[in-house]
């Protein structure tokens, strides 16, 4: 995976025409969902995709008069700092809120990349285009805001979007990794070895060694160059911390030299856990409460009892 600023001219235009074929496939994706029920902005859509098209006309002359007819399959995985994109088309009926969501989140990224890709340039012709498309996203981002009735909030709703996917995002993976894996060897080693202390300290390198290893991982996967997710260190670090704190949750009550009664305190506190997890998923993902609520206690249903299996075959 290359970083943003190692690519070249050549290679910053190429993946800005592989943006605007996704961007516009995807408005066509979301105006064919809202025919039925929002047949005005699906019109909408229709409108913002045929403007997309528009740009990427316009990128590929601009190629052409460069580097010729070869564009390297550039793709925006390829490239960190991108954020990941639910597939919206498998939602069915698709709501306005979350096509309009979709829009702004779409709309805010590419122009935050082309500002970033301008800034970049050295080419004048490249730059400017660059800047101009910039200035053209912005106003779709605008148009998103506006799609419902609702007054434009201009860039205030995406950038929240951002922030919510791109910085929370981190602490809630940190805390679900954290207070899900950790449930396998901590419970593992209460039934193996019916001792706290052991558990305790099972639970506690456990807790301390996925910190580290999800804070490194999220440091490392986006060094926040065009994105804006901010310094790296910091998102890692938020991550890491979240991580080890969602484990030592239900490890720091096998303080108790009660093992059984440091079992139970801590069965209730993974299901506070499991429930608050869930709630940040509903709150701040769009995700269902109800979806989220089982989906994330089944998971950790599944790896709490894959460590009462283990534990009791350990005894």
């Amino acid at each position: 995976m290359r970083t943003f600023d190692s690519l070249s001219e050549k290679e910053l235009l190429a993946l800005a025409i592989a943006l605007e074929e996704e961007d516009a496939r995807i408005y066509y994706d979301l105006a064919e969902g809202l025919e039925a029920q929002h047949p005005a902005q699906a019109e909408q859509f229709h409108e913002l995709r045929a403007e997309e098209d528009g740009h990427r006309h316009r990128l590929l002359d601009l190629y052409r008069q460069k580097f010729g007819e070869h564009i390297p399959l550039i793709r925006r995985q390829d490239v960190k700092g991108f954020v990941g994109r639910p597939p919206v088309w498998l939602t069915r009926p698709l709501d306005l809120d979350t096509a309009r969501g979709q829009a702004q989140l779409m709309e805010a990224e590419t122009k935050q990349f082309y500002e970033s890709a301008a800034r970049q340039s050295a080419d004048a012709s490249v730059r400017q285009l660059l800047g101009d498309l910039a200035e053209e996203e912005r106003k779709h981002a605008r148009i998103a805001d506006a799609m419902g009735g609702l007054e434009p909030g201009r860039e205030e709703a995406a950038r929240k979007r951002l922030f919510v996917l791109q910085v929370i995002q981190p602490g809630l993976a940190g805390l679900m990794d954290g207070s899900v894996s950790t449930l396998a060897p901590l419970f593992a080693a209460a039934f193996a070895t019916d001792n706290s202390w052991d558990t305790f300290l099972v639970g506690l390198a456990a807790s301390v060694g996925a910190g580290i290893s999800m804070g490194f991982a999220e440091a490392l996967s986006d060094d926040g160059s065009l994105t804006g997710r901010g310094r790296p260190l910091i998102r890692g670090a938020v991550c890491g911390l979240m991580t080890a704190l969602g484990g030592l949750g239900h490890t720091l009550p096998y303080l108790i030299p009660n093992v059984q009664t440091a079992t139970t305190i801590a069965v209730i506190v993974v299901l506070i856990e499991l429930v608050v997890i869930a709630w940040i998923r509903h709150r701040f993902m769009d995700t269902p409460w109800l979806t989220a609520l089982c989906q994330v206690v089944i998971g950790g249903l599944l790896v709490f009892l894959a460590g009462i299996l283990i534990g009791s075959r350990g005894e």
